[in-house]
């Protein structure tokens, strides 16, 4: 489906919907529901298998998800309306929907498509710090992770100054930061040899009118790119996002639907996380029109997805969808530990190899718990996405990948409430020329050997 699925019915739903209180929707609609549908499948956790082979589970956890939408809808905070859908409306749209897209322009335009569990075929990788970022590190940045060969998409950091000002929601300084920082990206694919890259942008604007600014095929965000929508957790949506989804279709550009489910909170454990997480990718076809489904399911206390509990249900959501639908979805990795930290590495890297060996495109790498300014480099994301493709390239099973995560887990998961901050990009980067520091690369090339020595067979 390249287009957004039945536009205008969909977003009169959202007004005339059926009626329920915000308060009410949660705990009398969302979670009983998923609760019930957990016990009814026979979802059940397995703590030794952060990356499960269970076939039966997964084609389970997918009915659910299924279940759990066409039940419980999609929830419109302004209107306090239900958008509800349909058996066959679910069906229709994932009939009509694309296994593969062209994305970028030009000599760097890359194809994007559909994997199955245990794909020999490498993820589809979009690289992005998924932080805030000073505004004069933040080309250099842009700069650092372009320079990166197996990066086929950039989401780039995020602006909280323009000029000098702080850029406030909805205002004038929000639409200045966006402009900023969709010239600063494509200046640097342009520098860098590489225009027609696959952006993912912009992570700046928070209010609708910050993305409608920047829509502009000649310098800014451009048709061949991508745009995000994301949801309220959990199941929610509020107008400025459906305007956003429409001035998205309107304009032409690829639809990403951002989902993070939370372990903890109203999803429960690892079994509503995973239901959850799947139940997002129907709602983001459907709802938002995405091409793509971007999830980052994390933790309710850690803020994180490497710890085993959040890996089995990104390993359980993984295989759910690729065994029963033909969707796009990448897996957003959030770790514990900060830039230039042995532990930042192996969390990058056993996320990157669960989420490849079930399914998932990869997108990598929100160190520090995505909370903390400047703190994110490209070299975690490379080795991710190295692993990524060395899992794919030597055909590895989900049981040989399991067993690695295990061995790597033993090293750091005791570390999740006190994992290590690192340092800042410009600490472990060297910001003129964009390049990591010795000591960082040094750090980089000892882990890999690391993991290699775990059987991994890096391309190189």
């Amino acid at each position: 489906m390249a287009t957004a699925y039945r536009l205008w019915e969909i977003l009169e739903r959202a007004r005339t919907g059926r009626f329920m209180d915000e308060d009410d929707f949660l705990p009398k609609r969302f979670t009983p529901t998923l609760k019930k549908l957990i016990k009814q499948y026979e979802i059940k956790y397995d703590p030794k298998n952060p990356c499960p082979s269970d076939d039966a589970m997964a084609d389970r956890i997918w009915q659910a998800a299924w279940d759990l939408f066409r039940d419980v809808g999609y929830y419109n905070t302004d209107s306090h309306r239900i958008i509800e859908v349909t058996d066959a409306e679910i069906k229709e749209a994932l009939y009509m929907a694309n296994d593969q897209y062209w994305v970028g322009g030009g000599k760097d335009a890359r194809l994007w498509k559909h994997r199955t569990v245990e794909d020999k075929t490498p993820p589809f990788c979009i690289m992005s710090p998924d932080i805030t970022v000073d505004e004069k590190y933040h080309q250099s940045m842009c700069m650092a992770y372009l320079k990166e060969p197996l990066l086929d998409g950039l989401c780039g950091p995020i602006l909280e100054e323009t000029f000098g000002h702080l850029i406030e929601s909805g205002g004038p300084s929000e639409i200045s930061g966006c402009i900023q920082h969709i010239y600063n990206q494509k200046m640097a694919a342009r520098l860098l040899g590489r225009p027609g890259t696959f952006m993912v942008a912009v992570g700046t604007a928070e209010h609708d009118s910050g993305q409608i600014a920047v829509s502009d095929d000649n310098w800014g965000v451009q048709k061949t790119d991508s745009r995000l929508v994301g949801s309220l957790t959990e199941f929610k949506t509020a107008d400025t996002l459906l305007n956003r989804a429409l001035h998205y279709a309107q304009y032409g550009c690829f639809t990403g639907n951002l989902t993070g489910a939370i372990y903890g909170g109203w999803c429960g454990g690892s079994e509503g996380t995973a239901v959850t997480t799947v139940a997002y990718s129907l709602i983001g076809l459907m709802i938002h029109g995405a091409i793509y489904n971007q999830h980052f399911p994390f933790h309710l206390n850690y803020c994180s997805n490497t710890t085993r509990e959040l890996l089995w249900a990104i390993s359980m959501a993984g295989q759910a969808m690729a065994r029963n639908s033909k969707l796009l979805y990448t897996s957003n990795g959030f770790a514990n530990a900060g830039p230039m930290t042995e532990m930042l590495f192996r969390e990058t890297a056993v996320h990157a190899m669960v989420s490849t060996v079930s399914g998932w495109h990869l997108w990598e790498m929100a160190s520090a718990r995505n909370k903390y300014r400047n703190r994110a480099t490209p070299l975690e994301a490379r080795l991710g996405i190295e692993a990524g493709h060395a899992v794919a390239n030597q055909g590895m099973s989900r049981a040989e990948v399991n067993e690695i995560a295990n061995r790597l887990l033993a090293t750091y998961e005791d570390h999740a409430v006190d994992a290590p901050m690192g340092s800042e990009y410009q600490e472990c980067y060297d910001v003129a020329k964009a390049v990591p520091t010795q000591e960082h690369l040094d750090m980089y090339r000892r882990i890999k050997d690391e993991i290699a020595a775990l059987g991994v067979k890096f391309p190189y």
